[in-house]
C-alpha cells in the first residue's frame, strides 16, 4: 500500500510538472528571445541618436568616439554618407541578433549581438526550473511516504487489533488516528471488543456460578443416595428417594434459573408462593450437615407468609446464606421471618464472630471472602434476590445478620402464630 500511495502521488506530480514545466519553458524562452531583440533595438536607436546629435554639432564621429557608447559583446556598424563604414566592437561569429536603424542625417546603425547569449540566459532559466522541478519531486516524495506512514500505520494496527479479537484477546486500544474513516473502523472494533469481552466474562460468570451453586445440591444429592444403598427398609428408601427427586427438581431449577440470569438478570418469573415452605426445605436438607458439625438450625418468626418471588430463586439465596453460616459462623443458625411494610423479610444470623470490619458491604462483592472461600455465594444470592425484585442486604456484622426481603402478598386469613419455633 505504501508503495502504491508513493506511486501514484509521484505520478500526479510528474505529470504537473511535464505539463506546466514545458509551457513555462517555451514561455520563458520566447520571452527572453524578444528581450533581446528589444535590447538590440532600443541600443541602435539609442546609437544612431548619438550619431545624429554629433553630426549636427560638426563633431567628429568615428570609432573611438563611439566605442564607449557600445556594451562589452556588441558590435556596431555605422554607414555615414559619402564614408567608409564605422565598425565598433568585435564582430560575433555564428549566429546573431541584429536590429537597423537610420538617422535623420542619412546615416545607418547595425546593432549585433551574439545569439549564444539569449543560448546562455534560457539554459539559465531551464537549470532553475529543473532545480524547482527536481525539489517539487523530492518534496512530493517525503510528502507521500509521511501520508502513506499515517494511513498504512493505522490500518497495520487495525489489522493487529482485529487478529487479537479473533485470538481470544478482547481488550479494547481506544486508539484513534485522525483519520475520520479509519477512527470509524477503530470504533466499531472497540465495540465489538468490548462485547466479546462482556460475552467472555459472562460466560466464565455462569461457569463459576453453576460449579458453585450446584456443589451444594449434588453434595445432597449424593448423601440421599448413600443412605439408600446402605438400608434395607423400604420404607427408607421410598423416603429418601422422594427427597432425591425433589433436589433433582431443584437442580433443574438452579440451572434454568441460572441460564435465565445469565441472558437477562432482570428476566423474572415471580408468583405468590409460601415462604414457610422454601424455609423447611432448606432446614430439612441443611440439616443433616449440620447435626455432621454439631450445630443446630433452628426457624421462628411470622408463619404462613406470603411472598411474591420465584421459590427455587429464594431457596438458592437461603440455602447460599445457610451454607456461608455452616462454613463461617458458628453456634445454632437461625432463620427468622418477619413483616415490614409490604415486605417479607428472612434474617440469617448465627453465632459466629461476624463479618470482618473491612469487609463491610463489600461481601456481596465477588470474589470478596473472609475467608479461603470462591467469594460467588453471597454475590449470586443477591443477583437472585434482585432478579425477583427483592434485595439481600447484610444488617448487622457482630452477629451477623443477613436479610433477604421480598414483596409480601396479603394473607387470606390471620394467623396468630408467631414466636421461636425449632424445626
Amino acid at each position: 500500500m505504501r508503495r502504491r500511495l508513493i506511486q501514484s502521488t509521484l505520478a500526479v506530480v510528474l505529470v504537473v510538472i511535464a505539463v506546466f514545466g514545458v509551457s513555462l519553458v517555451i514561455v520563458e524562452t520566447r520571452t527572453i528571445s524578444n528581450s533581446a531583440q528589444e535590447r538590440v533595438d532600443s541600443e541602435a536607436l539609442r546609437l544612431a541618436s548619438i550619431v545624429d546629435s554629433r553630426l549636427l554639432g560638426a563633431q567628429t564621429v568615428d570609432a573611438d568616439v563611439l566605442r564607449d557608447q557600445v556594451a562589452p559583446g556588441q558590435y556596431a556598424v555605422i554607414g555615414l554618407p559619402g564614408q567608409k563604414p564605422i565598425e565598433v566592437g568585435a564582430k560575433p561569429a555564428g549566429d546573431v541578433i541584429h536590429s537597423t536603424a537610420k538617422g535623420e542625417q542619412g546615416e545607418t546603425v547595425r546593432m549585433e549581438e551574439p545569439r549564444s547569449s539569449v543560448t546562455r540566459e534560457v539554459g539559465r532559466t531551464l537549470l532553475i526550473i529543473g532545480l524547482v522541478a527536481l525539489l517539487a519531486v523530492v518534496a512530493a516524495v517525503l510528502l507521500a511516504i509521511r501520508q502513506a506512514n499515517k494511513l498504512a500505520s493505522p490500518l497495520t494496527d487495525l489489522a493487529e487489533t482485529a487478529e487479537r479479537l479473533g485470538s481470544g484477546d478482547p481488550r479494547p486500544r481506544h486508539k484513534r488516528y485522525g483519520v475520520p474513516e479509519l477512527d470509524r473502523v477503530a470504533d466499531v472494533l472497540d465495540s465489538s471488543a468490548e462485547r466479546i469481552a462482556r460475552m467472555l466474562t459472562a460466560e466464565r460468570r455462569l461457569a463459576a456460578d453453576a460449579s458453585h451453586q450446584l456443589r451444594t445440591p449434588l453434595t445432597a444429592l449424593s448423601m440421599r443416595l448413600e443412605e439408600i444403598t446402605v438400608t434395607d427398609d423400604l420404607d427408607t428408601v421410598k423416603e429418601e428417594a422422594n427427597v432425591a427427586l425433589t433436589q433433582v427438581e431443584r437442580l433443574t431449577d438452579v440451572v434454568e434459573r441460572l441460564l435465565t440470569n445469565s441472558r437477562d438478570p432482570r428476566t423474572g418469573s415471580a408468583v405468590s408462593f409460601d415462604l414457610d415452605e422454601v424455609i423447611q426445605q432448606q432446614i430439612a436438607e441443611w440439616r443433616p450437615a449440620y447435626r455432621s458439625a454439631g450445630r443446630a438450625i433452628v426457624s421462628s418468626g411470622k408463619r404462613h407468609l406470603q411472598a411474591v418471588g420465584t421459590p427455587g430463586a429464594v431457596a438458592q439465596v437461603l440455602a447460599a446464606l445457610i451454607e456461608n453460616s455452616l462454613m463461617h459462623g458458628g453456634g445454632t443458625v437461625a432463620l427468622r421471618t418477619r413483616v415490614t411494610g409490604n415486605q417479607a423479610v428472612v434474617e440469617v444470623t448465627d453465632e459466629g464472630p461476624g463479618v470482618p470490619a473491612d469487609l463491610g458491604a463489600r461481601i456481596f462483592e465477588r470474589t470478596i471472602s473472609g475467608r479461603n472461600s470462591t467469594g460467588i455465594g453471597l454475590a449470586v444470592a443477591r443477583d437472585l434476590a434482585e432478579a425477583d425484585g427483592g434485595r439481600l442486604e447484610l444488617l448487622q456484622s457482630k452477629p451477623p445478620v443477613f436479610g433477604l426481603f421480598l414483596s409480601r402478598t396479603p394473607p387470606l386469613k390471620k394467623h396468630a402464630e408467631e414466636g421461636p419455633t425449632v424445626r
